[in-house]
């Protein structure tokens, strides 16, 4: 998966963030996650090689941007209106942008927006009901062309019926949390998400199990190698009714099978 990381660095806002991998890898080499700064891989999309090639060429998949912070941070306030036009400069790229501050979306988007990049799809997060219920009534509202849901950490069973049945909605993709502190995500949310899902003819993807996984009242600790894998043979990623944009980590429906407790 392809990935555009800015900036880094960011501030824990909601449940989701608790136990937020970005935090736990700095902390293990003595860095203070919080603090926000430009990278070093800031103008990737524009940067090219020897040859005068692109090195972020297109056909290697969606770019994931700002993957170690959050896009509409307001300390990057200052960096993000060029970014902004590098995803519009590089049309033959498809981007995508996971946020838990869609609330900033409407002071953050650039003046030619319109209803939307072609090429850019917003994620807004909601990791448990009261999520769901506080960002997605006004993600609903805003111009964006590109509508999805990311529930991951799942922290609960989520309720998106309403929400998908709004219309608008492409795609959603649920997963459980890493790390040692994980906490459980349980494979009847997961179900019972997919199933809304099939209703409505939204896309759907089971990322990860996630490290504690909870399924017919076991609990299995799985290692982080195996949480995507165990999650794609599970099988129940559900295309929908549309077109919808590729996701990464594809994989054939298999029986899902897990490793012991």
């Amino acid at each position: 998966m392809p990935v555009w990381n800015p900036w880094h660095g960011c501030r824990k806002i909601s449940a989701g963030c608790a136990h937020c991998y970005v935090y736990r890898r700095d902390a293990s080499v003595g860095r203070d996650a919080s603090v926000v700064a430009k990278t070093a891989d800031y103008d990737l999309p524009l940067r090219r090689g020897r040859r005068g090639e692109y090195k972020l060429q297109p056909g290697a998949g969606t770019i994931f941007a700002c993957m170690t912070s959050d896009f509409f941070l307001e300390e990057a306030d200052g960096w993000r209106p060029a970014c902004w036009e590098m995803m519009r400069l590089r049309s033959d790229l498809q981007f995508a942008i996971i946020t838990k501050r869609i609330h900033r979306f409407a002071a953050c988007a650039p003046p030619d927006w319109g209803d939307g990049y072609p090429n850019v799809s917003i994620y807004c997060t909601a990791e448990n009901q009261e999520m769901a219920d506080a960002r997605l009534p006004l993600y609903l509202t805003l111009p964006i062309r590109h509508r999805h849901i990311c529930c991951e950490p799942m922290l609960g069973p989520v309720d998106f019926e309403p929400y998908l049945a709004a219309g608008g909605i492409e795609y959603v993709l649920c997963g459980g949390e890493s790390g040692p502190n994980a906490r459980p995500c349980r494979y009847e949310w997961v179900q019972a998400v997919r199933a809304q899902c099939v209703r409505q003819g939204v896309a759907f993807h089971f990322k990860q199990t996630g490290a504690l996984f909870v399924k017919e009242g076991r609990v299995y600790h799985i290692p982080r190698r195996l949480q995507q894998s165990q999650a794609a043979k599970a099988g129940i990623d559900y295309p929908g009714a549309a077109p919808h944009p590729p996701r990464p980590d594809a994989a054939p429906p298999e029986q899902l099978t897990l490793p012991g407790a």
